[in-house]
């Protein structure tokens, strides 16, 4: 089956079956390696990816979901580490493992996305569903804030 849909603003066609996984059709027939697997129950996070803007675990997500709309991978955000998120990720040492952290960048962009000035609730619920195994939700919540006020100068 042809799904046909955008991918990080580039039209794309993937040929698999209708329930397959959106993240096998991601980094298997794509070729973006970014978004991660995690749990493959949509528990973790760490296949977050945006659809239409919006967080979805792209391990539960079936092809057949994403005819015609629009998806972001983490590398969608910068390809030099200069999104916001991604300078403040660096300068809070965000990641120790970092195989949460695509994820974990991609729920944290939906949410700058649609408010601009954060609570720490707002932060910890946002990223309620991303678990790091590592621990460092304290720089997570840290960085978002950092972004935030970044964002909201430019």
């Amino acid at each position: 089956m042809a799904v046909n849909f955008k991918i990080n603003g580039k039209a794309v066609s993937a040929n698999a079956e209708a329930d397959t996984p959106l993240l096998w059709v991601i980094r298997d027939e794509i070729g973006l390696t970014g978004t991660k697997f995690g749990c493959g129950k949509a528990l973790c996070g760490a296949c977050t990816v945006h659809l239409n803007g919006k967080p979805v675990r792209s391990c539960q997500t079936p092809l057949s979901a994403v005819q015609g709309q629009d998806v972001a991978t983490v590398e969608s955000l910068s390809t030099d580490n200069t999104h916001p998120l991604q300078v403040a990720w660096i300068k809070h040492d965000v990641p120790q493992c970092g195989y949460c952290q695509s994820g974990q960048l991609m729920s944290a962009a939906a949410l700058l996305a649609g408010n601009k000035n954060p609570t720490d609730n707002d932060i910890d619920q946002a990223m309620s569903g991303n678990v790091c195994r590592c621990g460092t939700y304290p720089r997570v919540r840290a960085a978002i804030k950092d972004a935030a006020a970044s964002m909201r100068k430019a």
